[in-house]
């Protein structure tokens, strides 16, 4: 039997859905791939230059740097002064206004000489100007010298410091040296603020125009740069006018439109890369590990971790969000180790990680650093059944990463060519190492939506405290011992072929949960009295059958995974109630028997695990049965049952070979050996009078 001849052939059907999958993903990727000059070269004052030597590929202007367009910009601003129109009519309706007003009402009580006084300083407050306080708030800001005062298209320059907003020129109305002849209260009385409003808006259009005839006057540039003409050689310094240089052919490049050519040769290429990568990751499944292309659920998983790191990755470099080294791409490869295997796991973080690597401007470094963190993952996150075990990896991860930056920054001697080190990579890995943590969190979510089991669900399951269990060992001890004892034994051999044993230990607990629905029909729950005695061989192995369905009636119940709820259903697969099955053959000789109401409903274990809980189960019944412990009856008998079961065909569809056949035997044989071990008498004492005769 070899290890994976047991999977069918791909159908149509499957082939079908393979492309898609492959298309939909390959058109995804593309899609959100940077494409023109979205990827930015990073590069700071000061600091080492990266990336290969520079060449110029085609002529550039060099722009002046921020602090020269500053202040040329400021001296230019000078001369700016923002245009503000004059409304005539304020004025005139204000001075009516209040003319009436007092005319109205206050004649009676201020004496008329005040109206002609307010009227004409009215008008001197109008005619020098009033803003609003907003306006006047943004010109300081501003530090603008002065207006220019628009009337009827005639232009005056107005001082700042001249003008009013309606708060000021109350303040003027009662406190100018004219006034102080005039009683305040008599004033007040007069509630002038009434007649105040800003005569003065300004004219944002005629004002921007003016702005942008003085932005035409500033000279960006302060060179050119001539194609073939070298930058910088890699390992430089990046000083200012290497710097300058290098931003001004980023932004030239960003700003040049791309021809057809080039649009449709980068889509090529990138539509290229992304197929060769994704064709090697189904090549790999499908010569390696078909059985997980068979399963609708492992194939979305192994998707959606694959390519999701790569669109962050896509969106973060065109946005230009934060470093790429804060993605937790260490994520991928531990869900994989926990939920399939450590080369699963392996293969999908390199893919993940060279797509990701296209849309970086430096991949090389990005590559070594990220597999190594994904490697250190594999290595030290064998199973993930304690929080402790994920705590250690991320340290690990962590450690490994900053200790492979720490190589490359040696290599190019950046720590001693720098005059301030940057540590930013560095908190960046750090922060990665916590983002980590949200791979424990993360499990259940994924667990439910892709109906994986993971090893901490395990671990939790195999607590006897949980309701079933509990059960289980109050109403049906004798099945509740013989489940422990057959979680060993598989646990056991698990362990010897390299099988997941905390699975098939786990999957032994709760295997013959069914039988709570009538512990007392099986035998190792029975206390002299056996109620099969008063039932036809039919009615009892049917009794005896029904364990198995109503297992998975409990497992539903229950929620367990359906992972443990396949080794319900496959752990007798379709093996016969034997003993019934015999005695009504031996019985009625000349009937024909109908074998299906003796028969298991299946179906036959297809994981490894699976077989490996039929075998350690028949055994472990049958050795109860024995009428004595000697090594030859044991051999016998761990020989007798599992040969009669690979004669049957129960282990045609699992991943199992002779060899592996042969060590579950010699593990079964060890263990029954040492669990039903003859223990030798003591000798009795004899006392000392008799030893003197």
């Amino acid at each position: 039997m070899s290890r994976y001849n047991h999977f069918n052939k791909i159908t149509t059907r499957g082939y079908i859905y393979r492309t898609l999958v492959v298309v939909a993903s390959i058109v995804a990727l593309v899609s959100f791939m940077p494409r023109g000059n979205q990827v930015k070269l990073d590069f700071r004052k000061g600091r080492p230059w990266n990336y290969p030597t520079v060449i110029a590929r085609e002529n550039f202007p060099i722009l002046k740097s921020d602090s020269v367009l500053r202040q040329e910009r400021d001296s230019l601003m000078q001369t700016y002064k923002p245009i503000y129109e004059m409304d005539l009519e304020v004025e005139t309706k204000q001075t009516k206004d209040f003319v009436q007003e007092f005319n109205k009402t206050l004649s009676a009580i201020v004496p008329v000489y005040y109206r002609a006084h307010i009227v004409e300083r009215l008008r001197a407050i109008y005619q020098a100007g009033i803003v609003s306080s907003n306006d006047y708030e943004r010109l300081n800001r501003e530090n603008s010298t002065g207006i220019v005062v628009s009337v009827q298209n005639m232009g005056s320059m107005h001082a700042i410091d001249e003008l009013f907003t309606p708060k000021s020129a109350y303040t003027f109305l009662m406190t100018d040296p004219d006034s102080l002849n005039y009683q305040y209260t008599l004033l007040q009385r007069c509630n002038l603020s009434r007649f105040l409003e800003p005569n003065l808006v300004y004219d944002e259009e005629r004002s921007k125009s003016q702005l942008e005839s003085i932005e035409k006057q500033l000279v960006r540039y302060s060179g050119q740069v001539l194609a073939g003409q070298k930058i910088i050689d890699q390992g430089d310094i990046v000083d200012e006018e290497a710097y300058n240089i290098l931003h001004s052919m980023q932004v030239y490049r960003e700003g040049r439109e791309r021809s057809t050519t080039e649009r449709f040769s980068q889509l090529g290429g990138q539509l290229i890369y992304a197929t060769i990568l994704i064709v090697c990751l189904l090549v790999f499944f499908n010569q390696f590990r078909s059985d997980y292309l068979q399963r609708p659920r492992t194939v979305a998983l192994i998707v959606l971790l694959t390519f999701l790191f790569p669109l962050l990755t896509y969106v973060l470099v065109s946005h230009s969000l934060f470093s790429v080294y804060l993605i937790p791409y260490c994520i991928l490869p531990i869900f994989i180790r926990v939920f399939l295997d450590s080369r699963a796991a392996f293969i999908t973080h390199v893919v993940s990680i060279l797509l990701s690597a296209i849309a970086l401007t430096s991949p090389f470094e990005f590559i070594v650093i990220q597999l190594v963190a994904g490697l250190v993952a594999i290595y030290s996150l064998r199973q993930l059944s304690q929080r402790s075990e994920l705590f250690v990896a991320v340290i690990l991860v962590v450690v490994a990463s900053m200790l492979c930056h720490l190589c490359f920054e040696l290599i190019r001697m950046s720590i001693f060519t720098s005059e301030s080190y940057d540590y930013g990579t560095y908190l960046y890995i750090i922060l990665n190492g916590f983002l980590l943590f949200i791979a424990y969190l993360l499990l259940f979510p994924f667990e439910r939506l892709f109906r994986f089991t993971s090893m901490v669900t395990l671990v939790e399951l195999s607590n006897t405290n949980n309701e079933v269990l509990r059960r289980l060992s109050e109403e049906a001890p004798g099945t509740f011992q013989h489940s422990m004892q057959v979680a060993n034994l598989a646990a056991e051999v698990a362990n010897t072929l390299g099988a997941k044993s905390q699975l098939v230990r786990t999957a032994a607990l709760y295997h013959d949960i069914g039988k709570l629905d009538s512990p007392v029909f099986f035998t190792e729950n029975q206390n002299g009295t056996n109620p099969h005695d008063n039932l036809s061989y039919v009615k009892s192995a049917q009794i005896i059958i029904s364990h198995v369905k109503k297992g998975l009636e409990l497992a539903e119940h229950y929620r367990l995974p359906e992972v443990i709820r396949q080794f319900i259903a496959t752990h007798h697969g379709t093996s016969k109630a034997k003993y019934f099955y015999i005695k009504y053959k031996n019985e009625n000789p000349l009937l024909e028997i109908d074998e299906k109401f003796f028969t298991y409903p299946g179906p036959n274990p297809s994981t490894m695990e699976q077989a490996i809980l039929m075998m350690c189960d028949a055994v472990e019944a049958a050795s109860r049965s024995l009428p004595e412990y000697t090594e030859e009856s044991i051999h016998n008998l761990v020989d007798r049952i599992i040969d009669s079961q690979v004669q049957d065909g129960y282990f045609n569809h699992c991943p199992v070979t002779f060899e592996d056949i042969s060590l579950v035997k010699q593990v079964l044989q060890k263990k029954l050996m040492t669990i039903y071990h003859t223990r030798i008498s003591y000798p009795e004492l004899v006392n000392d009078m008799q030893n003197k005769k």
